[in-house]
């Protein structure tokens, strides 16, 4: 595993990720041609379009194309017709499973979106991975856990942002509230992204953006793929803005507990800041998140009431999915990471 300096490897200096290995026919496809050969073939169907490690892959980088860039990728290709036809494909694949899985909400009333945000959360009943963190983990499982978060961490906040063009009065207003806390109000080294950067360093893990894809299973990458699904499309900035409500509210009690966790294995602020921030700043967020923001855009476009949570739901779905898929791993005694494993993720199972 390599070790790297975040002020040197942070977003501050980042560049475009590195093209990963192929893990099947689809990434294989779209990998041949981004190096300038012909269009990838867009699949037709997919047994589990959410836990497929080759089409969530690819998904990813198709994506990714529309934030930094893969190195030695044309900047063109972010527009190539070929290429988007095939990233539509797979976006039309993972909604139509999230579709077929969800629960439709029904009737609601665009007034009491907020409201139905928190008792959809309430609800949940994903297995409590933070608890396990907190209590149990081992240095090399925590780091583990930390590479899985790294595909969204180290990009934190760029896919939400997409919506604020496409939301206006007081959504917008909220938007731009929660946004700048994200951005670290102007400053660098408060930028959430660059505070996780800092987690890594500090837990001996490399802080290139991108660094990790390579070992990330399908179930990982859904959970990033599905922000960029809502926020590369406007007719799905309702599912979006009610993605990031969602986001906000789960979000204070597990990060306690995942900085209670280092704090038992020894660390101090520089790896625990990321953790605690987001317990105070997504105490204040949930609340205009779920009803300034998601509540404001439904109250101004109700026929987006049901968007909104449909993105939560499609949150807590791919979340439930991604912590089984940790839990289940963690209690058998094996790495959640593909292989090949670095070496502090195998330590964890010698």
């Amino acid at each position: 595993m390599i070790r790297r300096d975040s002020h040197a490897t942070g977003l501050g200096n980042r560049r475009p990720m590195q093209l990963p290995q192929p893990r099947g026919p689809l990434s294989a496809a779209l990998s041949e041609a981004l190096r300038g050969g012909a269009p990838p073939p867009a699949p037709a169907s997919a047994d589990d379009a959410l836990g497929d490690d080759d089409l969530q892959l690819a998904l990813f980088l198709c994506h990714e194309l529309m934030y930094g860039g893969i190195d030695g990728v044309p900047p063109e290709a972010e527009w190539d017709l070929g290429v988007i036809a095939f990233r539509l494909a797979l976006e039309r694949l993972m909604l139509a499973q999230l579709r077929e899985e969800i629960e439709p909400a029904g009737e609601i009333d665009p007034g009491e979106v907020g409201d139905a945000i928190f008792e959809l959360v309430e609800r949940d009943d994903a297995p409590p991975l933070s608890r396990y963190v907190a209590q149990r983990a081992t240095l090399e499982q925590f780091r583990e856990f930390v590479i899985h978060r790294s595909a969204y961490q180290l990009k934190e906040a760029d896919p939400h942002t997409f919506a604020m063009p496409r939301v206006r009065g007081r959504a917008k207003a909220a938007m731009v509230e929660i946004q700048a806390d994200e951005y670290g109000g102007g400053e660098f080294e408060r930028m959430h992204s660059q505070l996780f950067a800092k987690t890594m360093a500090a837990l001996g893990l490399d802080t290139t953006y991108g660094a990790y894809v390579h070992l990330l299973p399908g179930t990982t990458l859904a959970t990033v793929n599905l922000i960029s699904v809502f926020s590369l499309h406007r007719r799905w900035r309702g599912a979006l803005v009610g993605h990031l409500a969602g986001f906000e509210i789960t979000s204070p009690e597990p990060n306690r507990r995942y900085g209670n966790g280092l704090r038992r294995l020894g660390y101090g602020p520089e790896a625990t800041e990321f953790y605690d921030e987001h317990v105070e700043a997504d105490s204040v967020h949930e609340q205009i998140a779920a009803h300034d923001l998601a509540g404001g855009l439904a109250r101004q476009e109700p026929a987006l009431a049901a968007d909104v949570i449909f993105g939560v739901q499609a949150l807590l779905h791919t979340e439930k999915r991604f912590v089984t898929h940790i839990l289940d791993s963690l209690e058998a005694g094996r790495t959640s990471l593909l292989d090949p494993a670095p070496a502090a993720a195998k330590a964890a199972y010698a």
